[in-house]
């Protein structure tokens, strides 16, 4: 009986060990192709040459290695550069490329589109296209590495791109455990940030994982009402739940939860806001990162004024909570917090092409 073709970018270290294993092939090479796949980003099994010429046949009959394909590359005048990636079903998702971060910096997506339906987000007028595999959320990291030749250099991860993790969750973390290992990039948990809405049962799930990514949390509002105008997910997971489930969640001796808050002009930007705010993550080990709206056609809001963002920033600062201003990046080539949303693709949903429209 023959065994189904797999794809060696769908399996993590042991699904990879054990379908060698139960094809005749000892599970030590296992370890080799990793290293090709991730280390060395050679996706050509017949280039794999401490493999036998035997085996390199043997396994390109009965493999594959499924990789994104590069069809846009853009880069911003800041040095940002985007990746439109095109995947196996014609689907496209975008990925960028965030130099000097203090690090280097790849934020990643999680989706074809977003279900989540932020107000200030154009990823979230696509709609849900449909979840990556945890081989197309691994292969952005790969054909990142490889196109900034960072495939032997220390990088950060961000899931911050297209989609909600949490919303993808085992293949997320499938991605993670394979992007960890040892063999290919081994990308340690603490260089990774999984950003979310605040899927409430996600977020317990994650509190429990052995491989555990920083958390963040989009936060954007310090009411029920004002957070579910601009989340419309609050109105599952509320604002209360949410920072209940960060009170409980585990961190490190030096970890913090970050806290995401895009700032919208007159609509969550007062005192009164900030004020609240520094109240709401009163007790909860934290980091508030303001992040200013990267403004684009079909988002209703538009950017504070810097001395808003300053007084904002201060109040909290002033009430001993740790504050950043985020710097947009990438605004230019449209590869800002909030800007991603896939143009050109060659099967569009009904969702997305409202989008574009409305763009």
């Amino acid at each position: 009986m023959s065994l189904e073709r797999l794809d060696l970018a769908e399996l993590d270290p042991s699904e990879l060990e054990a379908a060698l294993e139960v094809r005749g092939v000892q599970r030590y090479h296992a370890r080799q192709l990793f290293r090709w796949i991730y280390k060395r980003g050679v996706t050509d099994i017949d280039r794999m040459t401490d493999l036998s010429r035997d085996l390199r046949a043997r396994l390109q009959d009965e493999f594959t290695i499924s990789t994104p394909r590069v069809v846009g590359d853009e880069t911003s005048v800041d040095g940002t550069r985007k990746l439109v990636l095109e995947l196996a079903d014609g689907r496209r998702i975008e990925s960028v490329y965030i130099p000097d971060t203090p690090a280097q910096t790849f934020c990643i997506s999680s989706q074809v589109g977003c279900a989540m339906a932020c107000g200030f987000c154009l990823t979230g007028k696509m709609g849900l296209v449909r979840n990556l595999t945890a081989g197309e959320i691994a292969g952005q990291v790969r054909v990142l590495a490889a196109a900034t030749r960072l495939l032997d250099a220390p990088f950060n991860i961000v899931l911050m791109g297209m989609g909600e993790p949490l919303h993808n969750y085992d293949n997320t973390m499938k991605a993670l455990r394979i992007l960890h290992s040892e063999h290919g990039l081994a990308v340690s948990p603490r260089r990774v940030t999984l950003s979310t809405v605040g899927i409430v049962p996600g977020i317990e799930r994650l509190a429990r994982e052995p491989l555990m990514p920083n958390l963040a949390i989009s936060l954007h509002a310090t009411t029920e009402e004002q957070r579910t105008a601009l989340v419309p997910p609050n109105k599952k997971y509320s604002l209360a739940q949410v920072l209940d489930a960060c009170r409980k969640f585990p961190l490190k001796k030096r970890s913090r939860i970050t806290f995401e808050y895009v700032m919208l002009d007159g609509v969550n930007d007062t005192p009164e806001d900030a004020r609240r705010l520094a109240r709401l993550l009163s007790g909860i080990k934290s980091k508030v990162n303001l992040i200013p709206l990267n403004p684009a056609p079909g988002i209703p809001f538009d950017r504070p004024s810097d001395e808003r963002v300053d007084r904002f920033a201060q109040i909290l600062a002033d009430r001993h909570l740790t504050v950043s201003v985020r710097k947009s990046r990438g605004r230019d080539i449209r590869a800002a917090c909030g800007q991603l949303i896939v143009e050109g693709g060659t099967r569009k949903t009904a969702a997305q092409q409202m989008a574009l429209l409305i763009s």
